[in-house]
């Protein structure tokens, strides 16, 4: 047990709640500030001048929260996407700032909108992909913002995964998904063109590699590319001869984020995400603004939002240790002044630090991954907590992270870990992870209990596997394949049963499909390789206690993947708790629900690892 009993305990409403403000943006002329903040506990998006106190909200959900949005280029309208119940069919909503008036744009049952066009040059209209025609695949619709009207510019034969827009707001790119995994990128010389082949990636490359957007001239591209190299590297390939030029590299690391001037449509920046995040600036103009952000606060540096001038920039300053600082920076006057940061309660309270570790698996690949320790003097070693991140093609990264901080503040060393298929880390790590689930994915995550339990942080008596996602599928991985080594499992919305997971994917998942038989398995020719690393047909291994939650709504990792498991546990007469949210998908997008979950799990880590619970049953 840990002696942070000193350190007071951080209510699950302040780690798990809603942000008090959060995800500020500046509107094009550079006069107003929009932000998500609560309405009777649920996130709406407000409006007001940039140096006034006049804000006041614009939307009006009363379900889910407003998570993403963005000013139209009219400075009148704010954008939104919403689902219903996690049912991820994304409708496009559009707010005037001043009526209120809230419209659907396209209100179509079962069909998921995605924006894919909003320029600055081109403030009246937008340009959205939908499955309307197709389930499995998206079509472009130019969308006019006065009218509503929808007018179909970029007709999907079946095949292609994603759309390039140019600079005169024409679809002139498409990525087309091959049979075997890998890509193509096809462009066109105008809308009513033929298209043609650019460039072509195997199924090596295809995940590290992909289009950024057109030059200026429409002449070139820019685009991530892994070919030639082992991480993807920022290029610019010329249409007619053919020609590369490398802008920007890492040998290890991939292109995170990227940084384009508004009007000359040149890359200005480029972030590599090392253990932290680090900037590289291109573009000579920016190298005092950069100077000067990195002097006015420490943390990780985001840049958020930008004014149509490019002057007033909206920065965000990521810290392990306290919440995300939101900063308005003005380039004219070189000087920056603290907007709010999105949960100034946590300042009330000690937050635990987040350190960057490595160490070598079993096979010599070095791993990468995050310990956050208890703050204050701990006595070791402490009770582990293995959390798991989901994708499994994405990653783990520094910063602010309220489970981490949950399971640090009650008393648990958290270690997250980017096992190989983990993105980030260049082709050869993300490509080690192939037909791996289960398997050498798997003994990254047990090899990364060892090294603590060696480093003498973890006790190997009280290991407990966290997860959602493929997260939660590792921790059914971990309670099945790997029984000895946890004493207890949190499984949040996680596959079972490798078959029917890829079956069952969601129609518009269909240019992926490829993708998951090449780096998962295909279940109509490797049926009994997908059962072998399914948990579900191992589940008689099972003798540590299981919670597991999913959302009745998931289009991802459907009800069944959980409830298959739990009905196989119940026969076997083996210890599970089971929670259904019947108004949640892939995640807890309600903080009612959020906090429901994180009482149970807290209860539950309690119990098998003695760490501290926080007692009063509070709501978000």
């Amino acid at each position: 047990m840990t002696n942070n009993a000193t350190t007071k305990l951080i209510p699950r409403k302040v780690l798990f709640g809603n942000p008090v403000k959060a995800s500020p943006q500046i509107s094009p002329d550079g006069k107003r500030l929009a932000y998500l903040a609560p309405v009777n506990n649920v996130l709406n998006v407000w409006v007001g001048s940039l140096e006034g106190d006049d804000y006041q909200p614009v939307t009006e959900d009363t379900e889910r929260g407003i998570r993403f949005y963005f000013w139209a280029a009219d400075n009148k309208h704010i954008g939104y996407i919403q689902d219903a119940g996690g049912d991820e069919n994304w409708r496009l909503y559009l707010t005037n700032v001043e009526t209120r008036e809230t419209r659907d744009l396209t209100p179509f049952a079962n069909v998921q909108a995605r924006l894919t066009g909003h320029d600055k040059h081109f403030p009246h209209e937008l340009l959205v992909a939908l499955n309307k025609e197709n389930p499995q695949v998206h079509d472009v619709y130019h969308l006019d913002l006065a009218s509503g009207e929808l007018k179909l510019v970029a007709k999907n034969p079946g095949n292609i995964a994603s759309w390039v827009i140019d600079t005169q707001f024409k679809v002139r790119g498409a990525v087309v998904t091959l049979p075997d995994g890998g890509s193509e990128l096809l462009v066109r010389e105008q809308e009513e063109s033929e298209w043609r082949k650019l460039a072509s990636w195997t199924s090596e490359d295809a995940l590290t590699s992909g289009p950024v957007g057109f030059t200026l001239d429409g002449n070139a591209l820019y685009l991530e590319d892994s070919r030639n190299a082992n991480a993807s590297r920022l290029v610019k390939l010329a249409l007619d001869s053919g020609d590369v030029s490398v802008l920007a590299e890492d040998a290890q690391y991939d292109v995170d984020s990227i940084m384009i001037h508004h009007d000359t449509y040149e890359i200005q920046a480029v972030a590599f995400n090392r253990d932290r995040v680090e900037w590289t600036v291109l573009d000579s103009a920016l190298q005092e603004d950069f100077k000067l952000l990195r002097e006015l606060q420490a943390g990780d540096i985001s840049i958020i939002s930008r004014d149509d001038n490019d002057q007033i920039w909206i920065v965000g300053y990521i810290v392990d240790d306290g919440p995300v600082a939101y900063y308005v920076y003005d380039r004219a006057s070189k000087s920056g002044r603290l907007l709010f940061t999105n949960q100034p309660e946590l300042s009330n309270y000690t937050l635990a630090q987040m350190q960057p570790v490595s160490f070598k698996a079993r096979d010599s690949l070095t791993i990468h991954g995050y310990l956050t320790l208890p703050a204050g003097e701990s006595q070791k070693p402490l009770p582990l907590v293995l959390n798991v991140h989901g994708g499994p093609w994405a990653r783990d990264g520094w910063g602010y992270r309220p489970e981490a901080q949950w399971l640090a503040n009650r008393g648990y060393a958290c270690l997250q870990v980017n096992y190989r298929g983990s993105t980030g880390y260049g082709k050869e790590f993300l490509n080690a992870g192939n037909k791996e689930w289960g398997a050498k994915m798997h003994d990254d995550l047990v090899d990364a209990v060892h090294w603590a339990i060696e480093q003498g942080i973890a006790d190997p008596a009280k290991v407990a596997i966290y997860g959602g996602s493929y997260g939660g599928y590792a921790a059914l991985a971990g309670a099945t394949f790997t029984p000895d080594l946890f004493c207890c499992a949190v499984d949040i919305v996680g596959p079972s049963n490798l078959i029917t997971l890829i079956r069952t994917i969601p129609p518009y998942w269909s240019t992926f499909l490829a993708n998951f038989h090449m780096r998962v398995g295909n279940p109509d020719t490797e049926e009994e390789f997908l059962k072998s690393r399914s948990p579900l047909f191992k589940a008689d291994q099972i003798k540590i206690p299981m919670l597991i939650a999913q959302g009745a709504n998931d289009p991802r990792v459907k009800q069944a993947e959980s409830e298959q498991i739990v009905a196989a546990m119940k026969e076997k007469g083996i210890s599970y708790e089971y929670m259904l949210f019947p108004d949640e998908g892939h995640g807890f997008a309600k903080p009612e629900n959020r906090i429901k979950f994180y009482i149970a799990a807290e209860r539950f880590l309690a119990k098998h690892l003695g760490g501290r619970y926080e007692e009063t049953e509070a709501t978000a």
